[in-house]
């Protein structure tokens, strides 16, 4: 995975980043969906080393993933396939970690000229890992409303999935406005950019003990 281009830079001053992650996301959504295909090849709609097309990767990670996480549950699917899967699934939760550290590193540098006040605080999310929540709160979101526009399910299906529609269209919103007062708090310094790696010890085959061993007795 190539790091940013910090030519491509997004206008934080101007803009809020939570809409323009919305705009990508939704997007990303449904250029996935006019194939639905869990092996369509992606075409990013952004120049893939800008910000944009970071999050338009990030989160086409995220739809293909919850299309697997749907076929694993399927109760006559054949073990081999759901190993398969399940690899795949591994695979692709190592890669959005991997893409979230990349964005959190634009940020850094985006950041990078702020002086942190005395008294500034620390958040307990850095500002990629909010906007991987957002990601999929918009894959939730789009699902959720299928749901809702079914017309083969009774009457209590739509009040039900209504309601969580709602729900889930609140929480965006909620989180839209955290996050963007997390970046403009970050940008006056009276928050800390700080980010701390995610550490996947069962991905190392040199701290996942299953994985050390067995290459020891082979």
């Amino acid at each position: 995975m190539e790091y940013i281009n910090y030519e491509f830079d997004l206008d934080l001053q101007n803009n809020k980043i939570s809409a323009l992650a919305n705009t990508v996301y939704i997007r990303t959504i449904e250029d996935y969906h006019t194939k639905d295909d869990l092996n369509a090849t992606i075409k990013n709609a952004y120049h893939p080393e800008s910000v944009y097309g970071l999050l338009y990767y990030k989160c086409w990670i995220d739809t293909v993933q919850w299309h697997l996480e749907d076929e694993i549950r399927k109760v006559d699917l054949d073990p081999y396939e759901c190993l398969s899967i399940k690899r795949r699934i591994d695979k692709s939760n190592q890669d959005r970690t991997n893409i979230v550290e990349v964005i959190d590193d634009y940020f850094l540098h985006q950041y990078s000229n702020v002086k942190p006040a005395e008294n500034a605080k620390l958040n307990t999310e850095s500002p990629a890992w909010a906007l991987d929540r957002l990601s999929i709160l918009a894959l939730k979101i789009y699902h959720m409303q299928a749901e809702v526009q079914r017309v083969d399910t009774p009457p209590d299906h739509y009040a039900t999935c209504s309601l969580k529609l709602e729900t889930l269209t609140e929480q965006r919103e909620d989180l839209c406005k955290s996050i963007d007062e997390l970046h403009h708090d970050i940008a006056i310094g009276a928050k800390q950019m700080k980010v701390y790696r995610q550490i996947k010890m069962y991905n190392d085959p040199n701290l996942n003990p299953v994985l050390y061993n067995s290459k020891l007795k082979s």
